[in-house]
């Protein structure tokens, strides 16, 4: 029953990012590599996140998990997590081509890395428990989440380096980035003070992601069709 539970998580978890590099023709480009390759970089990032959050923030008690909401020390580590928009940005500089299958490649293989590495062991030492718990349920569906959200953050970084983007979509696009490096100073602030339960956080982290997806999507098809993509 324990490997079955297990299973069920692992292909909730990793079967949309199969279907994500399977159905969006990235197979035909062969951008396997690339995705590799952004996910490389992902791990390089988080080296250097590490490093700076262990030497001018030591105090790690501020970004656990299950200590209560710090604000200032959550808006301290989504400083720090600024970095991540570096990486990524050079994740797009690095892979040749236009359109979606470039936004595409750099937001999987990123969101790929990051889902391995924070719940690959988690899955495997937990789900694999004698005991069934819904929270692991919750973590697979949030990566799901996570997966738009990075995809979503790939493609404003580009709309953000494009000098042919509409004037009025700029201020829009700042705020989305924004918004994306600071959700978990303003979301989890929210959550926290509605005292939301877990299926209720999840079910508004998945409409707020997918109303950042939407609208950006709406700020790239217009940029698409009018280059041409």
């Amino acid at each position: 029953m324990t490997l079955y539970h297990f299973g069920n998580c692992a292909a909730l978890v990793y079967v949309p990012y199969y279907f994500t590099y399977k159905y969006s023709g990235l197979s035909e480009y062969g951008a396997f590599w690339k995705c590799v390759q952004a996910g490389g970089i992902y791990v390089f990032t988080q080296l250097c996140k590490m490093l700076v959050l262990a030497t001018f923030f030591p105090d790690t008690d501020t970004f656990s998990e299950d200590a209560p909401f710090n604000f200032i020390g959550e808006f301290l580590r989504c400083s720090v997590d600024l970095v991540d928009f570096l990486g990524l940005a050079f994740v797009l500089s690095r892979i040749p081509g236009k359109g979606h299958s470039k936004l595409i490649t750099a937001g999987l293989g990123w969101a790929t890395a990051e889902v391995i590495l924070s719940r690959g062991l988690m899955l495997w030492v937990g789900a694999r428990g004698a005991e069934f718990s819904w929270i692991y349920i919750q973590k697979c569906l949030e990566s799901n989440v996570l997966l738009v959200q990075h995809l979503t953050t790939a493609t404003l970084l580009w709309l953000f380096s494009r000098h042919d983007l509409d004037k009025k979509f700029v201020p829009l696009v700042v705020l989305l980035l924004v918004a994306t490096s600071y959700r978990g100073v303003w979301l989890e602030g929210t959550l926290q003070a509605m005292s939301a339960g877990p299926w209720l956080s999840l079910a508004l982290k998945a409409l707020i992601t997918s109303c950042m997806g939407v609208g950006t999507l709406h700020i790239y098809s217009g940029l698409a069709q009018q280059i041409g993509l």
